[in-house]
């Protein structure tokens, strides 16, 4: 059962928890803007008197929180800014810290789940901060912030205990696989 053009649209918008423009989206659903605007159109009256609402900018649409959550989440925001870091927070940190920065998907890679609510929180927390990937300008880098360093009395993340070990230890598991001597590489996919 394929379910309506709205429905597939508040999946995309809830995974993907940054802004998307109307033209991708349309693009990732083989559609055309129009019907794509009027399935927004319907997906924003469905979420009247609800949690989530739909919020539009210069041709980009995203889920954000009702405004009348507002106090609700500024409690939640405070609570996350001033309890302990979870084994997750710490987990997603320290992946960031040893490899100096990384992208979601190589830390979702690592973790094995996605990532994206515990980057916003370090980055909420000022651990963490979002830049553009020098190697894709259509993707994001997490790096560690000079807060973070402070917090942690170090100066540089070759400071960072085991720093080499682990590093070469992370290289290793997430290297492709080793072809044995004397056997032959399986073949490459043309790019």
């Amino acid at each position: 059962m394929t379910l309506p053009l709205s429905a597939q649209l508040e999946a995309l918008l809830f995974f993907e928890t940054d802004s998307m423009p109307v033209k991708k989206l349309a693009k990732l659903l083989e559609r055309k803007e129009s019907e794509v605007e009027e399935a927004l159109g319907e997906l924003e009256a469905s979420l009247q008197g609800r949690g989530i609402a739909l919020s539009r900018l210069d041709g980009e649409v995203m889920l954000v929180t009702a405004k009348e959550m507002a106090p609700l989440i500024e409690r939640l925001s405070k609570e996350a800014l001033e309890g302990d870091l979870s084994k997750a927070s710490v987990e997603t940190l320290s992946i960031i810290l040893y490899q100096g920065s990384a992208t979601k998907a190589d830390i979702d890679y690592i973790r094995g789940v996605n990532s994206s609510f515990i980057l916003r929180a370090l980055q909420i927390r000022g651990l963490v901060e979002r830049k553009t990937n020098p190697k894709d300008s259509r993707s994001f880098i997490y790096a560690p912030t000079f807060d973070l360093y402070n917090y942690l009395g170090i100066t540089k993340k070759e400071e960072l205990p085991d720093h080499d070990t682990l590093l070469a230890e992370l290289a290793r598991a997430t290297a492709p696989d080793e072809v044995p001597p004397g056997a032959e590489p399986p073949p490459t996919q043309p790019s």
